[in-house]
């Protein structure tokens, strides 16, 4: 019954996966999530309340709390509201209703912590951090929030709540399920104390091997760092052989790190390689702006920063996974993507380069770009190192 009447209360649409740019999510960002949990939650409470107000007939006595269940990668969230501890040992454990003593409402925290059971495609997820949002003077609702930490990224989540043993035969919890590209909703009770949700997996499914081929030059087009990177090498890259060398060992550089890092062969922190790459956009800024250093060396500068800049390619593929079969394939087609927009990048840079050298006042233009990738470059690298950004 209550299954059946929740059906109707199907709030929030599905977020299809996006597939973007540099350091881009594939998916809705934990912000967006819990934004559209906590609306889930509060629209579900609302007409729900209409539901048994107007269906009393239907069920009688108990109470009923509120759940919105959020799950993020390996990540499922756990938000119980409750306006109500009925008599029993929890309320013993909260020291609810005893005279001269505070109420303590963590108890809550370990019900959920025990009576609560996710299981992540057949692993158990583990019960990790717990908070508690109190009642007060313009909210009578207690609210506790725990985080259940899952061995993989989850597919095939079930679901098993207990309460009914803490809180009494008689409760029920109408619970919101959300994730990115869905939701579903389900009244749990002692009668009713398990569901499975399947989280679709809609950019990894549908997506062939030829598609990787769009998504490297969407990639590298849309890689700001990346391609600042390119600039300040190219702007005293020297002549049309000195630039070749530059961009050939740029391309072998990054194609070996985003084979090995695309395959787990070899895994650094994306915090580190972004910050790594910022750096190395502000130190050939920097080099720009030093006239003695010269360009002949320029290459081997270009291949220890590509090492990095591969690692930073490779993030979009870790975000949506290669497929199985045909994954020598994708990341082939991956690659390609990525030098036909870096050669689109360059054939379009070059001819202005070349122009722009038999010009007098060169110096000062290639100074002051120089001098402006340096100062972007700087900011990144102090955003990304010290301020996860």
């Amino acid at each position: 019954m209550y299954e059946t009447n929740l059906n109707l209360f199907v709030l929030a649409p599905a977020v299809p996966g996006c597939v973007c740019g540099n350091r881009r999510k594939p998916r809705s960002s934990p912000l967006r999530l819990v934004i559209s949990g906590l609306f889930m939650r509060a629209a579900v409470a609302a007409l729900s309340m209409l539901a048994f107000t107007g269906g009393a007939g239907a069920h009688t006595g108990g109470m009923t709390g509120f759940a919105t269940i959020t799950i993020s990668d390996r990540l499922v969230r756990y938000n119980l509201t409750l306006s109500d501890i009925p008599p029993g040992p929890l309320a013993d454990q909260m020291h609810l209703g005893q005279s001269g003593i505070a109420p303590d409402y963590r108890p809550l925290i370990t019900a959920i912590s025990e009576k609560i059971q996710m299981t992540g495609d057949g692993a158990a997820c583990a019960a990790t951090e717990g908070r508690i949002v109190p009642p007060t003077a313009t909210s009578v609702s207690l609210t506790g929030t725990v985080d259940f930490a899952c061995p993989g990224e989850i597919r095939k989540l079930t679901i098993r709540d207990n309460m009914s043993e803490t809180l009494g035969p008689s409760q029920h919890t109408l619970a919101a399920i959300v994730w990115s590209g869905g939701s579903q909703q389900f009244a749990f009770g002692s009668d009713a104390r398990e569901t499975t949700v399947e989280v679709a997996q809609p950019a990894q499914a549908s997506r062939g091997a030829g598609s990787f081929f769009p998504l490297g030059i969407e990639h590298i087009l849309t890689g700001y760092d990346h391609l600042l990177f390119l600039l300040a090498l190219m702007l005293r890259g020297g002549g049309l052989l000195s630039l070749l060398k530059i961009i050939t060992a740029f391309t072998i550089a990054h194609s070996i790190t985003l084979a090995l890092a695309a395959l787990d062969v070899i895994v650094l922190p994306s915090a580190l390689v972004e910050s790594v790459i910022a750096l190395s956009i502000a130190y050939v800024a920097l080099e720009n702006l030093l006239p003695r250093y010269a360009a002949s060396r320029r290459w081997a500068v270009s291949f220890l920063f590509g090492l990095v800049h591969g690692f930073g390619f490779s993030s979009v593929l870790r975000e949506i996974g290669l497929p199985k079969e045909n994954l020598l394939l994708s990341l082939l087609n991956f690659n390609l993507g990525v030098e036909v927009g870096q050669l689109t990048v360059v054939l379009l840079v070059v001819p202005v380069l070349m122009r722009l050298r038999s010009r007098p006042w060169e110096p000062r233009v290639v100074a002051t770009i120089s001098g402006v990738i340096f100062a972007v470059g700087l900011v990144l690298f102090v955003e990304r190192a010290f301020f996860g950004g």
